[in-house]
């Protein structure tokens, strides 16, 4: 019995580059303000591409439940030189669920993922196609070059955080890598094969292997409107990926067990110490309380990070849908037109 997918007849060369395409993935929520400037640079991307390397295109707007135009703005984007599709979830269901449902709905071999805010440049796509084209890399990612204009807090809280999913994970994830990346036809093809449903997308990116290349950028400022990932969801984002990816929280609970049972027993024999060598009475009542609401903390902290892994589990027992659709909008490029054709499907 075969355990594992065999996908090496997808590996890409400047050859069958060309045949199999490249889909742009672009979850969306509220960006109605920057949508058609953001278009307009995707379709002059697409132009360059396929004028340098014969490269067909589309760009798939996943719109995860926007509550302003964000949607009504998505039906009415042309088709000029790209194909588009606009993907509308039935709710807000989270980044992760909007990345994978445009990786679901992506028509193409390669896929990129990149955000609605226009802070990840489309004129560096062209670097990150070329290193998978022309120097055969399956995944391009990319890093902030710096956080120099951030704050010490969330430099440390950062790094912070890999080190400690790094500590208790057995594939490493780099430091600083976002969502902005390129998957060559056979890794988009791994991360499909991936089951589960709680998804942390910056880990399964790296889990999945193959020839991976960093490349380091600068994050363009927000031309419209503030972000939506506010303190708690980062800390919501990061709780997750440390329970998907890591077992380090655990290690964590039982190395506090472990310092304090050794911090008992050395208290405890210096009762002992005190009362048969010295004779003295050791007064009891401060040490007990101090050493029952220890206990108590460090207990509480394990079931709640216990609690989490469980959850987890729960979850991916349940095995609910990541995301619904409610709406598919497709218009299809063609040189020859002035309009593609357009085709309008209700989600089953």
């Amino acid at each position: 019995m075969m355990l594992g997918t065999d996908v090496s007849s997808l590996s890409t060369t400047a050859a069958t580059a060309a045949a199999q395409g490249l889909s742009i993935v672009v979850p969306v929520y509220n960006e109605a303000a920057g949508l058609a400037s953001l278009h307009q640079r995707l379709c002059d991307l697409a132009k360059s591409l396929d004028h340098r390397y014969r490269l067909r295109c589309e760009v798939v707007y996943v719109d995860d439940g926007s509550s302003d135009a964000t949607l009504v703005l998505a039906r009415g984007l042309k088709a000029d030189g790209i194909d588009v599709q606009v993907v509308s979830l039935s709710r807000n269901f989270g980044k992760e669920a909007a990345l994978m449902a445009g990786l679901d709905h992506a028509r193409k071999g390669a896929v990129l993922f990149m955000d609605g805010d226009g802070q990840h440049p489309p004129d560096l796509v062209e670097k990150l196609v070329g290193h998978w084209i022309d120097d055969g890399y399956d995944v391009v990612y990319t890093a902030k070059a710096h956080r120099d204009n951030e704050s010490l807090l969330r430099r440390l809280s950062v790094r912070g955080f890999y080190a400690l999913i790094n500590w208790g994970a057995r594939q490493k994830i780099p430091e600083d890598a976002g969502d902005f990346r390129l998957l060559s036809p056979r890794a988009a093809a791994a991360l499909r094969q991936l089951p589960e449903r709680n998804r942390f997308f910056k880990g399964l990116a790296s889990w999945i292997g193959f020839r991976q290349i960093r490349v380091d950028y600068e994050p363009a400022a927000r031309e419209h409107g503030m972000t939506t990932f506010s303190a708690g969801r980062l800390v919501g984002l990061s709780i997750e990926g440390l329970t998907s990816f890591s077992v380090a929280p655990l290690r964590v609970a039982s190395l506090l067990g472990v310092l304090l049972a050794s911090f008992a027993f050395l208290f405890g024999l210096s009762i002992l110490w005190e009362t048969l060598i010295d004779g003295k009475s050791v007064p009891g009542y401060p040490s007990l309380i101090v050493g029952l609401m220890t206990i108590g903390g460090v207990q509480l902290i394990m079931i709640g990070i216990v609690g989490e892994y469980i959850g987890k589990i729960l979850s991916e027992l349940k095995a609910r849908p990541i995301y619904f659709v409610a709406e598919h909008c497709e218009k299809r490029a063609d040189a020859r037109t002035d309009s593609g054709a357009e085709q309008r499907t209700a989600a089953e």
